[in-house]
């Protein structure tokens, strides 16, 4: 038997083998280098590259500043809201969301076809974020949360809301979808109400949904509230009564606007036709402009008091003057100025109570053309007021060089030159208060913001005692007349300017002061195109007055100044009359 054989020794190291492990090496430390490179000298690189997929800065929300009326009365607030948006990318990617009994439903609450709301999706494919619906009413945004949908999310955001509706909206304005003013005093004081947003870093996952937040970088700032000048209690009586006024004489527009003589604060401003801005639908140019700053008209008899001024001003008449307007008509190049009636003989404070056209003209002419417009630009017409609203109209005033007579006298009693309810509204308080200019104010005052003298205390107390006898007996204006406080004032009925002359429709005005003694109020009612027979300032415009100044001054707590038999003799009239 022989002897059995060793077997063969494996060896140790072959080529192959040294080829394999040094390849195996060779990977380890390609790898191990070109990790440690990474690491060492391109981590600031990919960490940008990896903030710029998943850091974001995003928006601190801040909340938009509230809007009051003088007394604290909230006008416009912001209320959480939710908005809904969707992923389009990740909707299309899970084909069964849009053909589920869910999507049904998100159409339906959103008030689309089922179709349109696919066609929205498919149309914008590769979006990451589209708006589908701002500011989601309350029970929309809670039906939506019950759904189970992927790529459909709700985010907070704000909406404005306006408590008064349509009594303030053209005061107030209103803000865009994104909560920036756009129209009233929501646009003009934008940047003080809206604050200053702040700004975080965050981390986001594929679905934008914050992940991590790496910190405050802006800290926010909320939006500061302001307190109006208005008072809502009056600007609810103005426009309820505005608004009955408009409605009885059929009337195109109207506007009226109370101002504070001590301040130059606005007491109320309305307008009609109004609008309600909690609806969008409503915003219309035509129903948003505020026709007391932007709308302007010739101000016809309304304009007489300045002339009357002028002439007392510069020592030409006095009030018992004795100015001769027979035969009731004037000829002035050529043309011919014309009173209703023929007055006669008549002192220049029956030139105003009676509203002569002849007689205010013959001041007008007797004075120097400087002197005559002097009191125009004193009172500012043909600049805007300072209020500082958007889009107030500065009127028309401008003169031409070689002017000629007829001009001249035809603007002694409103005609030839534009202002807007405001401007008027504001140079009767100068009147009211003594000849002191103040610059008009949307915000509440604790006092003015600058005063000039521009006519004596003398001069405008006698125009003032003047113009009381126009709401007396034997006035244009009777229907102005208050039962508790002496009120003076002027009528004005203009025809409205077409092309190439003068139509067939009127403006119907009355602007007033109250009360005579201690001047707080200075009122001017304007309304548009009235209808019928009835279209005299004294009989459309002037009863608005009265019904408004007689409770604003109550709830201004303003002492009564008529006498008590003359209170008692007025509503004894009134009471006869209406039985």
């Amino acid at each position: 038997m022989g002897q059995a054989r060793k077997p063969k020794g494996i060896p140790q190291c072959t080529g192959r083998y040294l080829i394999t492990v040094t390849v195996f090496v060779l990977a380890f430390v390609s790898i191990l280098g070109r990790a440690a490179y990474l690491q060492i000298y391109e981590s600031n690189k990919l960490s940008r590259e990896a903030d710029k997929r998943s850091v974001r800065v995003k928006g601190i929300e801040t909340r938009r500043g509230v809007i009051a009326d003088r007394n604290g009365i909230e006008l416009a607030r912001s209320i959480p809201v939710e908005s809904l948006w969707v992923d389009p990318k990740t909707i299309l990617s899970v084909p069964s969301v849009m053909h589920s009994l869910d999507w049904k439903k998100l159409a339906t609450v959103l008030e689309m076809k089922e179709s349109e709301l696919t066609q929205f999706i498919n149309e914008r494919a590769s979006k990451r974020f589209v708006w589908l619906k701002r500011k989601l009413h309350p029970e929309q945004a809670q039906f939506i949360h019950r759904l189970s949908l992927d790529g459909v999310y709700l985010q907070q955001e704000q909406r404005r809301y306006y408590p008064t509706a349509e009594i303030n909206s053209h005061v107030v304005g209103f803000t865009g979808i994104d909560s920036s003013g756009l129209e009233g005093l929501e646009k003009a004081f934008d940047e003080l109400l809206s604050g200053n947003p702040g700004q975080k870093r965050v981390v986001v996952d594929l679905y934008r949904n914050v992940i991590e937040n790496q910190g405050v970088i802006a800290d926010p700032k909320n939006g500061e509230s302001i307190a109006l000048s208005l008072d809502s209690r009056i600007q609810a009586l103005a426009y309820r009564e505005l608004k009955a006024a408009v409605l009885r004489h059929g009337a195109r527009a109207g506007s009226l606007v109370i101002l504070d003589i001590d301040t130059g604060e606005v007491l109320a401003m309305v307008n009609q036709p109004s609008y309600n801005p909690n609806r969008g639908d409503q915003r219309k140019p035509q129903l948003t402009r505020n026709r007391a700053v932007t709308d302007m008209f010739e101000p016809g008899s309304t304009a007489k008091p300045f002339t009357v001024l002028t002439a007392l001003e510069k020592g030409r008449v006095k009030p018992s003057t004795l100015i001769t307007t027979s035969p009731g008509k004037m000829r002035v190049d050529n043309q011919w100025v014309r009173d209703g009636t023929n007055l006669g003989t008549v002192t220049v404070t029956k030139i105003l109570q009676k509203s002569s056209n002849v007689g205010v003209s013959k001041l007008a002419l007797d004075l120097s053309d400087q002197d005559f417009l002097d009191t125009f630009y004193k009172l500012g017409f043909g600049l805007d007021t300072g209020s500082g609203f958007p889009g107030e109209s500065s009127g028309r005033f401008s003169i031409r060089p070689n002017w000629s007579q007829f001009e001249k006298a035809t603007m002694a009693y409103g005609y030839g030159f534009q202002v807007t309810p405001l401007q008027l509204a504001q140079a009767y308080a100068v009147i009211g208060s003594g000849g002191i200019k103040r610059p008009v104010s949307f915000l509440k005052l604790q006092e003015p913001i600058s005063e000039e003298r521009i006519f004596s205390q003398q001069s405008t107390q006698q125009v003032l005692s003047m113009m009381e006898t126009v709401v007396a007996e034997g006035g244009t204006a009777t229907g102005a007349a208050l039962e508790s406080y002496r009120t003076a004032g002027k009528t004005g009925t203009a025809r409205k300017a077409i092309k190439g002359g003068y139509g067939d429709e009127y403006l119907s005005f009355f602007a007033g002061i109250s009360p005579v003694s201690n001047p707080k109020i200075a009122m001017v009612v304007m309304l548009d195109e009235p209808e019928g027979d009835v279209y005299y300032g004294g009989d459309v415009a002037a009863p608005v007055y009265s019904n408004v100044a007689e409770q604003a001054l109550r709830l201004l707590n303003v002492a009564p100044d008529k006498e008590v038999l003359q209170t008692a003799h007025m509503v004894e009239s009134k009471e006869r009359n209406n039985g």
